[in-house]
């Protein structure tokens, strides 16, 4: 087995884990969906689990789980606690952008690990219970929120592949992320230097085609996002008197 393979299955056994203990049962179906794997993989992965000393057990006609207090971890949440967390999962599952949401369920999978039997069922009847509104439809248009959030902690010149509404070809931009923002669409939309206009820019992430690293850093922005914000107050606000 190639090293790659070995690196592979040993996430996807701690991914197994974290479902494992994030639920009172999973099915071995919704494993193997999620994992992009065949039910024999699974069920190779679950009895490999078992043989290193995890004590999962078959719940009849829901799946498999973990033995009630394994490894309780000493870090516990609170009822209101673990509602929040549910409505925020909840409404992170509206965004438009594919990355937010695998990263925030991968996080959301590690904090249920820690909680009771008795919470995680409390938690999923709450979560089947619970409806945010808009974007019906579930679409997903842009993927790129993770990595941009990355480049922007880190200080980190981006290049985008851009088009612009209504515009036939793509334009080539060199950025430096400065804020983010999620705008009354629903669309999320980065502000940025652009380096081509020589201005601070916004960016509408479901537009950005292409996104690179060219491994380059850049020196912070001396400007508060407070600062930008009432710039843009007093831009906009002028300009819709002017055209009063």
């Amino acid at each position: 087995m190639a090293y790659s393979d070995n690196i592979s299955r040993l996430s996807r056994l701690t991914g197994i884990l974290l479902k494992l203990q994030a639920k009172t049962a999973v099915p071995v179906e919704k494993l193997a969906e999620y994992f992009k794997v065949s039910r024999r993989t699974i069920y190779r992965d679950l009895a490999a689990l078992e043989q290193a000393g995890l004590p999962i057990i078959p719940i009849e006609g829901k799946g498999y789980g973990l033995m009630e207090g394994y490894r309780l971890p000493p870090i516990m949440f609170t009822e209101e606690e673990a509602n929040a967390l549910i409505f925020g999962e909840k409404m992170i599952a509206k965004t438009k952008d594919e990355s937010l949401i695998h990263e925030f369920n991968k996080a959301t999978d590690k904090i249920k690990s820690v909680l009771r039997s008795s919470e995680k069922e409390k938690a999923d009847f709450l979560a089947n219970r619970t409806i945010i509104g808009k974007n019906w439809k579930e679409e997903r248009t842009s993927n790129y929120l993770s990595d941009i959030q990355k480049a922007l902690t880190n200080f980190q010149v981006i290049q985008i592949e851009y088009r612009k509404e209504g515009a036939t070809e793509n334009s080539i931009r060199e950025v430096e992320p400065f804020a983010i923002y999620h705008n009354t669409s629903e669309n999320w939309v980065l502000i940025a230097w652009c380096r081509l206009r020589k201005e601070f820019r916004s960016f509408r992430m479901d537009r950005i085609q292409k996104l690179t690293y060219p491994l380059e850093k850049f020196v912070p922005h001396k400007m508060t996002l407070d600062e930008y914000v009432e710039i843009q107050r007093e831009k906009h606000f002028n300009a819709s008197v002017t055209k009063g």
